[in-house]
């Protein structure tokens, strides 16, 4: 695991989901699984079989020395499924191999109809470490304990999904703490704050307009609970001055 906090991001490979032919349900899980262990996404790209378009993307999240990511789609055996190839080319400096371990499980799953093209599922970057296949044992792969390659099928990749993240990333360590307010104002009247707020800290504004009247929610997050107390106070000492209602919101609503 990286020692410091990882920061996740998921490339989701299909041009039937950009052409409107599926829906992606890998976005969500994935979210979904890595906010209940106190993880975020930093990025999130969805992608058309392209290989050029693939490597670029590889190597922008290869460039972040702290990033982890989960890869779905393009590991099959189809002439259009080149993530495996992409994979060894921009991680595995091109250097790949029959990994003995993945290409006896296609053989015990499939007997003589592993050959020919099945048992290419097996070719993979070297050094490449397994993730279960519950469906039909043929497995997902990773490399560096911190890029993930599952299926595109999520009956598939749900399962590694969650097997990578109890070995590698069960839990986060660290705490972010987050206040939220609704200020009856509008987010013109609170730029001059918002811009003294320091950029590692987690900030949004949500503007509401109801009618005539004008609200911002805003939402001020980080690791350090008094520099993020220190900074939301600027907002409720800007309300005060100005006779602005405003109301805490119940950071559990995701907001």
């Amino acid at each position: 695991m990286l020692e410091k906090k990882p920061n996740f991001y998921s490339v989701i490979i299909g041009t039937e989901l950009l052409n409107g032919r599926r829906k992606d349900a890998h976005f969500t899980f994935l979210n979904q699984q890595l906010l209940s262990r106190g993880w975020e996404h930093k990025a999130s790209f969805v992608i058309a079989d392209d290989t050029n378009l693939m490597e670029n993307i590889f190597n922008l999240i290869k460039g972040d020395p702290n990033s982890v990511m989960f890869c779905f789609g393009g590991i099959g055996a189809t002439p259009d499924d080149y993530t495996r190839e992409v994979a060894g080319k921009v991680f595995r400096d091109g250097k790949m191999e029959f990994h003995k371990e993945a290409k006896n499980k296609i053989i015990n799953q499939f007997a003589q109809e592993a050959y020919p093209h099945r048992i290419n599922m097996a070719y993979l970057p070297i050094n490449a470490k397994l993730l279960t296949n519950v469906v039909n044992n043929v497995a997902g792969f990773y490399l560096e304990d911190r890029f993930f390659f599952t299926p595109g099928f999520p009956s598939m990749s749900q399962a590694m999904v969650v097997e990578a993240l109890d070995k590698l990333y069960p839990k986060s360590n660290i705490e972010k703490y987050r206040k939220v307010m609704t200020i009856n104002a509008s987010e013109n009247d609170l730029i001059d704050t918002m811009k003294k707020i320091p950029e590692h800290l987690d900030f949004s504004s949500l503007p509401k307009i109801l009618g005539d009247k004008r609200k911002v929610v805003i939402s001020l997050a980080g690791y350090d609970k008094d520099e993020v107390n220190k900074y939301f106070e600027m907002f409720v000492d800007y309300c005060v001055e100005f006779g602005k209602e405003f109301v805490f919101e119940d950071v559990s609503i995701n907001l």
